[in-house]
């Protein structure tokens, strides 16, 4: 049972893939916008290291300046001790003073890394942003070209009657035809507008003519 359950899944889940993938080809830009997205998350994670190890190198800058400081202090206390013939407060300084000193060496060393790999995450995130940048300039230039595409497509089935349907080759028929009418109401119109004011202007001049020899 639990072997014909996996051929069904495994089945199911190639079937799937390969509806994918025939829908990535029919929609180039659609997987296009579908990888800047991951690279644009992948990205802002990166950001949020870059955060983080800024926050990590102050806190390593403060930690280190404070045993730093701390190592001075236990350092001149316990001279202050040894001046004074205080053995035992000056063993007790000396032990803190070495043990700030050797925290504040700590820290130093784990601050140059911290800053070293700074840098090496900024130099990458500015790599990121760039590539990221260009990628979404490289998908208008893409869209645009697809634009033109497409455009010319139905721009070459608007003037190729054998290529275009025939229900939308007829609208355009129909569209000059009726132009093609509406030209020649507009023609008509105006040329029995002209006769009639022509007639009526001969018959005023004859008219004229005759009041005239009278």
């Amino acid at each position: 049972m639990t072997n014909l359950f996996t051929r069904i899944k495994n089945t199911i889940t190639a079937d799937l893939h390969e509806a994918l993938d025939q829908k990535d080809k029919q929609n180039p830009i659609a997987l296009l916008n579908q990888y800047l997205r991951q690279c644009e998350q992948e990205t802002e994670k990166v950001r949020k290291l870059l955060e983080r190890q800024y926050t990590l190198k102050d806190e390593f800058t403060r930690e280190y300046h404070q045993a730093a400081q701390l190592a001075e202090k236990r350092k001149y206390q316990a001279e202050v001790a040894s001046k004074a013939g205080e053995s035992e407060l000056n063993q007790f300084a000396q032990t803190e003073y070495q043990q700030y000193a050797d925290r504040a060496g700590r820290l130093s060393t784990s601050l140059e890394q911290v800053k070293g790999q700074l840098v090496d995450l900024e130099r990458k995130y500015e790599e990121m942003k760039h590539k990221l940048k260009d990628m979404h300039l490289r998908r208008m230039e893409l869209m645009g070209r697809e634009n033109v595409t497409r455009a010319n497509h139905q721009i070459n089935q608007v003037l190729d009657a054998n290529n275009y349907s025939d229900e939308s080759y007829s609208k355009f028929k129909d569209i000059e035809n009726y132009l093609d009418r509406l030209e020649h109401q507009v023609n008509s119109s105006y040329y029995r507008n002209t006769i009639d004011a022509r007639v009526a202007q001969l018959e005023k001049e004859m008219k004229l003519e005759e009041s005239k020899s009278i």
